[in-house]
């Protein structure tokens, strides 16, 4: 036995070392500490060095040691890499500035948690970004201004998150302004960022003049000196001098994509792929080039935002529509050099603030999730071992080690951490014991039928592996489309749903069956006990499936009613924008009650921040409030916080977070989501399945949303994937249905469609409670005992979960009922079912 498991051990034991390597350190180290235990030569000489950056922070020379250090590495033509032997650098990069910038940004990426938090649990950054009044002008009307300000920041999205930012906060504020928030991101120690994000990145091809040479001859009409910076051997610079011409043969307008690469000795480039126009222009441009100097070519000059950034010689006409910028790059400066290039600017935006911002959720916000986070999975721990007992305690062994791979994946990954996410992870938790309990059931079925446990335990199994398949595939279609068209919080939980999904199904296929394996085959036990043994109901569902169907339909029509009749009311701050009034403290208030004075006075949302300035550390509250609400905020601060000495310091208007390319990449997954579910069971299945499965997951969303509406609840950022996770769940629950029905059709040859889908939906019927029990119960828990959006999640949830339910029986199953007309023979015309047979007798369990 321990030889055919050795695999699996091994396996687990591998993806599980893994998973913990990936995870620590828990928490950041400060840097300087950290830096200090990693340098292992010429100790006493480091040590130095650090003194003397920290005194360069003391004195106000430097905001950071990270900054102190580069600035002395810099002066003194120090290689900072001589005090680190064990990080490697490439020996062909000689420039000791840059080779000090890649080993303090390794350095300070090492000195991180592996699983940093959001912006509602931890703070970060903030900028505000103006458009120049050169770049707009007083006479451009509003409309065209909005136009300007949308472009800017889809290509602000699109910058942010080709960095690695997870979950970052982009939106417009005001006509001329884009704030952006980026989570667990410190601008002290890494400077540059303000730059890439607001860089214009022009970029231009221009001719070099042939044989005018600067410092030898006047400049010719039409040319300026650029300046082209490299490196020599010993790692020192050189500067060599241009006349390039002003205006540009060709723009960036005519590249279609830029990407980083490296040469074969190991230097960083930037490969350019032309568009069709482009490619055509720059065979002409390189092509005349050629032509110069008696055929022996010349320069073409690679100029980026007015600085030459090479000047390579051009002997032959290049076609293929392809070039490659090169230079002394780091792979950091070319990577952030790509993402400009490929989404540049028409206009340059200037940075009016830089802030640090704390935590959006407040100490207790953050506590109470946690704490009903720990009780939703000590809910679900307990409900299984109590039904299950040692089978139980094996899922929970089995859920733990889940838990581990999901959380070790998504810190590989560099995922941010949110409260939301959290809720999500349990959830998805709660949602993944549906496997076990599974495999659970079929083997309660197999010892009913008067099997031994290791018959029963070998066949049950075995039975249920299509199953779970199955129904995680066509959770993975969801994912999988959300992470391929989605953006922001839709493809975040994509990512973090597809690994749920691969996750589940090893740790229910390999884990689990690694243990029962081990007690069942290994005679440790002899008896499975389970608390529920009652026998297989008879219910007849389908003669209650149409007053069902119409009832729960009709519920359905009053919710899209209402959310029809309240229209953007039921949108919050994240979508639709709203007020944000800054204000000046004497006494520091705490969020959370600054947020229940507000929401109790009827205001609506409230969502409170403090911003900390760079420069002098003025600390400020930001309160965003919904549109014309934010007037009231001063009078009720000064009426409950007389003491604190509130003074209004500014207010604006924002625009939403999740803006309307956000919304339509979350119907546009959700949609082909529906469509690929029906592919993808009509092809496995038959296609009266596939119409079921998506009329019940169509059913689910709408009846959800319908009934978060109607307890007069707002939507928020999260919702989005609230709602992708109800998709994701519902179809589940179905799939799991309608194998059972499959099932029964083959091996039930005689009986009538009727029977068949009574017996099936019958036999799956205590796993079907069972299964949204464990789900249940961590969405009450997150529902009673967290706040705020964790409280709208759990209510989602709960209701997703009770309508998931109740759609896979009344909904799905009479769809596919009424599909065939209720009858067999129209199944068969569509699908060769035949029955199959079982041989019982001597067991696999003696090997």
């Amino acid at each position: 036995m321990f030889k055919r498991n050795l695999w699996k051990i091994t396996l687990t034991a591998l993806i599980g070392a893994w998973a913990i390597s990936s995870i620590l350190p828990l928490k950041d180290t400060p840097f300087n500490d950290y830096i200090k235990s990693e340098a292992s030569a010429q100790v006493s000489e480091f040590e130095s060095l650090m003194a003397q950056a920290s005194d360069r922070v003391t004195s106000g020379q430097a905001p950071s040691v990270f900054i102190a250090l580069k600035q002395i590495g810099r002066e003194q033509r120090i290689d900072l890499s001589k005090f680190f032997p064990e990080v490697r650098l490439e020996e062909s990069l000689r420039n000791v500035e840059k080779r000090n910038a890649i080993l303090l940004d390794y350095l300070l990426q090492q000195s991180k948690g592996r699983l940093q938090l959001g912006l509602d649990l931890k703070g970060g950054v903030a900028f505000m970004l103006e458009v120049a009044d050169e770049g707009v002008g007083a006479d451009v009307p509003d409309y065209e201004r909005e136009d300007n300000l949308a472009k800017a920041i889809e290509i602000m999205s699109d910058r942010v998150n080709a960095l690695g930012v997870t979950e970052p906060i982009i939106r417009p504020v005001g006509l001329n302004r884009i704030e952006i928030q980026l989570p667990g991101v410190n601008t002290k120690d890494n400077p540059e960022l303000a730059d890439v994000i607001k860089k214009p990145a022009r970029l231009d091809f221009r001719r070099v003049h042939q044989q005018a040479v600067p410092g030898r001859d006047a400049t010719p009409p039409g040319y300026e000196v650029l300046t082209e910076e490299g490196d020599n051997k010993d790692g020192t610079t050189y500067q060599r001098d241009y006349f390039v011409k002003r205006l540009p043969e060709m723009t960036g307008e005519m590249v279609a994509t830029a990407f980083p690469t490296m040469d074969e000795y190991g230097r960083f480039k930037i490969n350019l792929r032309f568009t069709d126009e482009g490619a055509e222009r720059f065979g002409e441009v390189t092509g005349a080039i050629a032509q110069e100097n008696q055929g022996q070519g010349g320069l073409l000059a690679i100029v980026l935002d007015g600085r030459l950034s090479s000047a390579p010689r051009v002997s032959t006409r290049i076609n293929g529509g392809s070039a490659e910028i090169t230079g002394t790059f780091t792979q950091r400066e070319a990577i952030d050099l790509a993402n400009v290039l490929n989404n540049p600017l028409d206009v340059e935006l200037v940075i009016q603030e830089q802030n640090e911002i704390g935590p959006s959720l407040a100490a207790d916000a953050i506590a109470s999730g946690e704490y009903a986070s720990m009780i939703a999975i000590a809910l679900v721990a307990a409900f299984m071992i109590a039904i299950y007992t040692i089978g139980g305690l094996f899922a929970v062994i089995s859920l733990s080690i889940n838990l581990l791979f999901v959380l070790g994946a998504l810190a590989s990954l560099g995922a941010t951490i949110t409260m939301p996410g959290i809720a999500g992870i349990v959830l998805t938790v709660g949602m993944a014991v549906d496997s076990n309990i599974l495999i659970f059931e079929r083997i309660r079925e197999e010892l009913n039928l008067g099997k031994s446990l290791k018959a029963a335990f070998l066949a049950g199994h075995d039975k249920v592996v299509s199953t779970i398949l199955d129904a995680n595939i066509t959770t993975l279609i969801t994912s999988s489309l959300m992470i391929i068209f989605g953006t922001g919080p839709v493809k975040g939980f994509g990512v973090t749903l597809t690994i749920g999904v691969f996750s589940t199904v090893f740790c229910a296929l390999v884990v689990t069956k690694l243990l029962l394996d081990i007690v069942i085959n290994g005679d440790l036990i002899k008896k499975f006990p389970m608390l529920i043994r009652s026998k297989v109901p008879t219910f007849d569902y389908l003669k209650y499936a149409r007053p069902a169907f119409a009832v729960s339909w009709l519920i359905v029509i009053v919710g899209v009613g209402v959310v029809a009749y309240k229209g953007h009311r039921i949108y919050g701050i994240d979508f639709v924008g709203g007020d944000e009034v800054s204000l000046s403290f004497n006494e520091r208030p705490d969020t959370a009650a600054v947020r229940d004075a507000l929401e109790g006075a009827g205001i609506g949302e409230v969502n409170p921040v403090f911003q900390s300035d760079f420069n002098d550390d003025t600390e400020i509250l930001k309160i965003q409030v919904p549109f014309e609400e934010g007037t009231k905020v001063m009078p009720l601060l000064l009426s409950n916080f007389p003491n604190a000495g509130f003074e209004v310091v500014g207010q604006t208007t924002i625009g939403p977070s999740i803006g309307a390319e956000i919304q339509w990449n979350a119907f546009m997954s959700l949609s082909l989501a529906i469509v690929g579910i029906l592919i993808y069971v009509a092809f496995r299945f038959e296609f009266g399945f596939g119409v079921g499965a998506v009329v019940s997951t169509i059913h689910d969303i709408l009846m959800t949303i319908g009934i978060f509406v109607l307890f007069d609840r707002q939507f928020t950022a999260p919702m989005v994937a609230a709602i992708l996770l109800i998709a994701g769940y519902s179809i589940n629950d179905t799939i799991v249905v309608f194998d059972r029905i499959r099932e029964e059709l083959n091996g039930n040859p005689n009986l009538k469609l009727r029977e068949v889908i009574n017996n099936a939906l019958n036999n799956v019927f205590v796993r079907s409670l069972l299964t949204s029990a464990t789900t249940f119960l961590a969405s009450l828990a997150l529902f009673l005992f967290g706040g705020g959006v964790i409280n709208d999640l759990a209510f989602t949830f709960l209701v997703g979960v009770i309508t998931g339910t109740f759609s896979s029986i009344f909904i799905a199953s009479p769809i596919f009922f009424w599909y065939h007309k209720g009858d067999r023979k129209h199944v068969e015309k569509h699908q060769d079912v035949k029955p199959t047979y079982e041989w019982t007798g001597s067991s696999r369990a003696s090997e």
